[in-house]
């Protein structure tokens, strides 16, 4: 099966070079090592990279190295062309690096990332066996399971951000910080403190919990009673989500961590595989948000913050205190982030500084296309763009696969500007 994809950005290809990454332009980074099997170096193989916006790729020397340059440190998908290996071998999982894992749904692809040297040597020992191939409807349905999981972790961050948006009208670009700091509450307790994994879980929560608590007391309802508008607080969350992630950075710095149990064995479904941590991350999305959507429809805070979502002037007249909803809406947002991080740290895998970020616009996406305020339109977009994000690889480099995401929200849009689940707004 060829893995390699069609190039998109810079590229650079060569045919065994005497010297690895002579045929290539130098940077101050590259990828290298050797391939063997059996002892004996593997020459004439394929070997791509790609990322960022930017691939290459090169083959295997006459002693079996290679070396491919890239741009900037960033994490990279490594990829061998299998069609170039000898007949009867194949990458075996059993020989490869401890840590190094093949991306889902691939056996010869695999995430890379640099330590604290500009250089990461990446050394492969392939073994005997059959190839196998996987059929366009066992990859489609495969990606389907993987969606659907990606769109639920998504869809707890997109309904709390949602809550916050329809309560207080406020975009928060720290969103995606709320996400990150679940993650490393959860590194730090289990991974640096060495206590049990459900110890961090839980600390994980009340941690996304205080910190909704706090950024709310402490930050935005003085803005609110100084009657700051929505664009002053929206600049306002731009520069805290920039303050937040780089003290993030500064605190673990740039490299990636794991979570205990990153990357567990894989359990066979058909044509679809997953892990246990697949499957109770999926119970554990599908358990939360049911109790989110009985506290919204059948608890009296919920009722009261879809009174304010709907008209909060209105809500203030009737009774409701305005200010105690909101703030118990900052505290469920933070911890539906918190959580939506751990699984997220799981689902990538790994915990990055920058992790909520790369999420934070795909929650804006779920957000618009459900239909702005409303939570369960969050819910409904959120599993759009996750089964999109994750299908789309079908047909397009895995690099666009987020733009995907973005392509159908413009379509949606053009034809129910509203979103799926909003309402149409009177203007004038």
């Amino acid at each position: 099966m060829v893995l390699l994809v069609a190039p998109t950005g810079a590229h650079a290809a060569s045919t065994a070079p005497d010297t690895p990454g002579a045929d290539q332009e130098e940077t101050d980074y590259y990828f290298g090592g050797v391939i063997t099997f059996d002892d004996e170096a593997v020459p004439d193989v394929t070997i791509g990279i790609e990322g960022g916006g930017f691939d290459a790729e090169t083959v295997t020397g006459a002693d079996g190295r290679w070396r491919l340059y890239v741009p900037e440190k960033d994490t990279y998908t490594l990829v061998i062309d299998e069609s170039t290996l000898p007949e009867g071998v194949i990458v075996d999982p059993e020989l490869l690096p401890e840590g190094m894992v093949p991306v889902s749904g691939a056996t010869a692809s695999f995430e890379v990332e640099f330590g604290l040297t500009g250089s990461k040597i990446v050394n492969l020992f392939l073994g005997e066996g059959v190839r196998q191939t996987t059929s366009f409807i066992d990859q489609l349905a495969s990606r389907l399971v993987n969606g659907l999981n990606f769109g639920l972790l998504l869809a707890l961050a997109a309904m709390g951000a949602a809550l916050i948006f329809g309560t207080t009208g406020l975009s928060n670009f720290a969103h995606g910080e709320m996400v990150t700091w679940g993650a490393l509450v959860a590194m730090v307790v289990s991974t640096m403190w060495q206590l049990p994994l459900w110890v961090g879980l839980i600390a994980a929560v009340l941690g996304g919990a205080a910190l909704g608590l706090a950024s709310d007391a402490a930050l935005w309802r003085p803005l609110r009673r100084r009657g700051l508008g929505v664009v002053q607080l929206m600049i306002v969350s731009i520069g805290l989500s920039l303050a937040l992630r780089y003290t993030f950075q500064y605190l673990i710095g740039g490299s990636t961590r794991q979570l205990p149990g990153a990357s567990p064995a894989p359990i066979q479904f058909g044509p679809i595989t997953l892990s246990y941590i697949d499957l109770i991350s999926m119970g554990v999305s599908i358990v939360v948000i049911i109790a989110v959507a009985y506290f919204l429809l059948g608890t009296r805070i919920g009722k009261a913050t879809r009174a304010i979502s709907d008209n909060p002037q209105l809500a203030a007249a009737s009774g409701i205190n305005v200010d105690r909803v909101v703030r118990i809406v900052w505290i469920l947002a933070g911890t539906l982030a918190a959580l939506s991080g751990v699984l997220w740290a799981y689902f990538r895998p790994g915990v990055r500084w920058d992790m909520g970020t790369q999420m934070l616009l795909l929650i804006f996406a779920a957000i618009t296309l459900g239909g702005l305020g409303t939570a369960f339109g969050a819910l409904l977009g959120a599993l759009i763009v996750g089964i999109v994000v994750e299908t789309s690889t079908l047909w397009i480099p895995s690099d666009l696969k987020y733009a995907g995401a973005l392509v159908v929200l413009i379509l949606i849009l053009l034809v129910r500007p509203q979103g799926l689940l909003g309402r149409k707004e009177r203007l004038g």
